[in-house]
């Protein structure tokens, strides 16, 4: 099997200073982190290039490595044109900054994208993604987007219809068994060398959805959104419906080596089930905490 970092999102723990989740990520036994970028401390505008410098070698200072930042700026993701303009120029300020900090990955849910390439929201995402990929090309740096919302094959083919390579695949198996019931493994075999960077979180699908109507809620309401219990319910790693053995088994086809970062959105005790995740994950790859 090779060898994966295990990273975690610092925004997953509950409380604590970005430099406090920082070396609480540490204790738990990660290898790397994740962390928003939105809003906040760690919005773009908040950091100045010394105050940047200084978190970069913090985290390194640690131990730690920043395996990708989220830049998901909510709402309805790119679908919505006049929004666009707006939320592009973040999106490449959120590039900047990431490689300011040591990654390349800038993660994000863009909206949902239409099985039909006719559909007018397939060009509206298109154009945004176009823009997006450019300039993470001349900045080396990969937009990432979050499974989820629409089924692998869907995504591939929205994936090669664009010209530009800096748009990528932030792989997230349980978003597709709680959202579109797509098979985690063979999803990783379908988006192959578009995945960069990947989120290691279990789920269930508790009834069929439309995910139209599912990520308008979540788009609308957030992850808190109650309406959503009705149909997903995400869980501690291994206690949900992804095969995480067949998972890691593709993921190891297509030589993917970079992060399994853990995600936890819900919970009674997130830093349990975080702590508890890394140590799944160290049992499931034979990998030992250094």
């Amino acid at each position: 099997m090779i060898r994966r970092g295990i990273g975690v999102i610092i925004d997953s723990f509950p409380e604590g200073s970005v430099r406090e989740r920082i070396l609480k990520a540490k204790e738990v036994g990660a290898d790397g982190i994740q962390v928003y970028a939105v809003g906040g401390p760690m919005h773009p505008d908040a950091l100045s290039d010394g105050e940047r410098r200084e978190l970069r070698q913090f985290v390194a200072d640690a131990g730690l490595v920043i395996s990708a930042i989220c830049g998901d700026l909510g709402g309805h993701g790119f679908a919505v044109a006049e929004d666009n303009p707006r939320k592009i120029e973040m999106s490449k300020r959120i590039m900047d900054l990431a490689i300011d900090l040591g990654t390349s990955v800038v993660t994000t849910h863009i909206g949902v994208v239409p099985d039909d390439p006719t559909h007018p929201r397939f060009g509206v995402l298109q154009e945004a993604c176009e823009a997006l990929g450019e300039y993470g090309d001349s900045v080396g740096a990969s937009f990432a987007i979050e499974t989820g919302p629409e089924t692998a094959s869907t995504l591939r083919r929205f994936l090669d219809s664009l010209e530009s390579g800096g748009v990528r695949v932030n792989y997230d198996p349980a978003n597709l068994v709680m959202v579109t019931g797509d098979d985690p493994a063979a999803g990783v075999r379908t988006l192959g060398e578009y995945i960069v960077h990947t989120h290691a979180k279990d789920g269930i699908m508790l009834k069929p959805s439309d995910p139209e109507q599912l990520y308008g809620f979540f788009a609308e309401g957030g992850i808190g959104d109650l309406r959503l219990d009705e149909y997903f319910r995400e869980v501690p790693l291994g206690e949900g419906s992804v095969d995480f053995s067949d998972y890691l088994y593709a993921l190891d086809e297509i030589g993917y080596d970079g992060f399994l970062t853990i995600e936890r959105e819900t919970g009674d005790d997130p830093e349990a089930d975080i702590r508890a995740a890394v140590e799944f994950l160290r049992r499931l790859t034979g990998s030992e905490y250094s």
